[in-house]
């Protein structure tokens, strides 16, 4: 028994009911759910709630489903058969992350960083300049913390998939591209900021002094 309590729902619609209605710290999803799937589970919850960690938890082992899964935001991807020792395990490892995030990492980590024009707020998870204020996700913020530690320096993919999301497996990696895109995304507007992509490395966040 892993002594945490549980609400167990019996196909994808009541699942998502629950969660809007309830208070969750983790969500664990099969694929393959009566009236609603798992995948469509986790994209209606990250429509609105992109912090809650969520983990798939099914027989559906291809690596077009495994990659899915990450693409529509899950945490972990865990193909049956599985041990109840490693389902623990994760868990463990995901809530610990997801704690630390909170708390914005031990109290003697740096938590503001300057990015060219904007000033980002990790312990608040907050991205802002004189125009805008983003609201980020607990894995963009982390990710861009990361960067601007080894600003101008390789960020290597080992690194990030390990700090982030504690394994470097190939699907989670598809994943960390899209939450790269995010970020530029986020930080376009300032022409002195880059994000570039170190082909089969990693990534360097850049910041061009012409334009200072």
């Amino acid at each position: 028994m892993l002594d945490y309590d549980t609400t167990i729902c019996k196909d994808g619609e009541e699942g998502l009911t629950e969660f809007n209605n309830g208070k969750y710290d983790l969500v664990i999803l099969d694929v393959m759910m009566p009236k609603k799937d798992g995948f469509t589970v986790a994209e209606d919850i990250r429509k609105f709630d992109e912090q809650t960690p969520i983990i798939f938890l099914t027989a559906k082992s291809l690596k077009e489903d495994r990659i899915r899964g990450f693409q529509v935001g899950c945490d972990d991807y865990i193909a049956k058969p599985f041990s109840t020792e490693e389902l623990s395990m994760r868990i463990k490892a995901i809530m610990k992350r997801c704690m630390m995030a909170k708390n914005g990492g031990a109290n003697n980590e740096q938590k503001i960083f300057t990015i060219g024009s904007f000033t980002f707020d990790y312990g608040n998870m907050l991205l802002k300049s004189e125009k805008m204020e983003q609201s980020l996700t607990r894995k963009e913020a982390a990710l861009l913390k990361l960067l601007c530690i080894y600003e101008n320096k390789l960020l290597t993919r080992e690194t990030a998939l390990k700090s982030v999301w504690g394994d470097d497996d190939y699907f989670i990696g598809r994943s960390m591209d899209v939450f790269i895109t995010k970020l530029r995304k986020h930080l376009k507007d300032d022409p002195s900021i880059s994000i570039t992509n170190v082909h089969g490395a990693g990534f360097k966040l850049e910041i061009d002094q012409q334009y200072e």
